[in-house]
């Protein structure tokens, strides 16, 4: 009974990088992020090729309220939801931002943070 109450409790809903909402464990540190020296289409082109590589590309979007300076997209790798958010911070800096959660919704710090280093290996090729 205690575990019901406490499942109840922290579920919730959590709005991921991309700006869009989905049922998951709000508590919690769940996005890495990194910036590049590279372009918007250079760095989105780098996190498509990972999630390809990785697992399977669901969705690919521009966020509301945003420009074309802004690209996201949702994947899954190994049963994981992934989200990975591009944009620009000035002409010349890129930040890429990445969030894993399990099937369950809880929190891949661990894979979000892989996910964003392979990222930046595709980006040094």
């Amino acid at each position: 009974m205690a575990f019901a109450a406490i499942a109840l409790m922290t579920a919730g809903c959590v709005t991921t990088v991309s700006d869009t909402k989905v049922a998951g464990n709000p508590l919690g540190r769940d996005a890495v992020a990194g910036r590049y020296q590279r372009s918007v289409d250079e760095v989105y082109r780098a996190a498509i090729q990972v999630i390809n590589n990785d697992g399977t590309l669901l969705t690919e979007y521009i966020p509301h309220d945003t420009t074309n300076t802004v690209r996201a997209f949702m994947g899954r790798v190994n049963q994981n939801k992934v989200w990975m958010r591009v944009e620009a911070v000035d002409p010349q800096i890129t930040q890429i931002s990445v969030e894993a959660r399990t099937k369950w919704g809880n929190q891949d710090l661990d894979m979000a943070h892989e996910l964003e280093k392979e990222v930046a290996l595709q980006l040094a090729r």
